[in-house]
């Protein structure tokens, strides 16, 4: 692990207890929790679907999924984040899998899946692109790569140091997150998530969006 991963772990671990307390993360409010209930059902096939949520936190999205009848494995780089999706799950009664692992290379061996489901994690990536190929590469023919992203620069606590030097550092635009995704799939489209407040617990001034990418059947 370099020394920049592992800031990266402590940092997330350290975050991990108070984490559920942005609007967005924990989506404890009904109508959160619903407006991202509405955006999964309408981005992810009919259930049951097998869903790889890459980047998972503390499983707030992938307890949604597995409450829609889907197959869900999480994944992320923070022990303690895995705990708290881990304990979210079961609280909630549902069935689900979560590992401790690099979500840009997730531990799943040579499972593919029929979505893989990554928000706001490309910033943190030292090697956004290859993720990318990488997640692609998880997904059966015909599959969906779910991204949720946004460009928001600095904002809150400052991140670990040497993060300046990641390459997407603050968030990526849309128009150059589908530039570097579009040769590896089949046909991409962006939706604009700015204007959605209740997505966010409130209104947004910085640009948020979805890019909903489809890998080809002979993939």
């Amino acid at each position: 692990m370099t020394q920049l991963t592992s800031a990266i772990t402590d940092y997330w671990d350290a975050a991990a207890p108070t984490f559920d307390e942005e609007p967005d993360h924990g989506l404890r409010a009904e109508r959160t929790r619903a407006a991202w209930d509405r955006r999964l059902r309408a981005w992810a096939p009919p259930a049951p679907a097998g869903i790889l949520d890459v980047g998972c936190g503390t499983g707030s999205l992938s307890v949604l999924l597995a409450a829609a009848g889907h197959r869900v494995t999480g994944v992320d780089l923070a022990p303690q984040m895995i705990d708290h999706a881990r304990a979210k799950l079961s609280a909630a009664g549902l069935e689900g899998r979560f590992l401790v692992g690099d979500a840009a290379a997730p531990p799943t061996g040579d499972e593919r899946f029929d979505v893989v489901l990554c928000r706001h994690l490309v910033w943190t990536l030292p090697d956004p692109r290859a993720a990318l190929g990488e997640w692609v590469s998880r997904l059966r023919p015909g599959g969906r790569l779910v991204l949720v992203e946004g460009r928001w620069g600095e904002a809150g606590l400052p991140y670990v140091a040497g993060a300046g030097s990641l390459p997407w550092s603050g968030g990526v635009r849309a128009d150059d997150l589908a530039t570097a995704l579009r040769p590896l799939v089949a046909d991409l489209r962006v939706e604009p998530l700015s204007d959605d407040a209740d997505l966010w617990g409130g209104p947004v001034d910085d640009e948020r969006y979805a890019i909903i990418a489809q890998v080809g059947i002979s993939s």
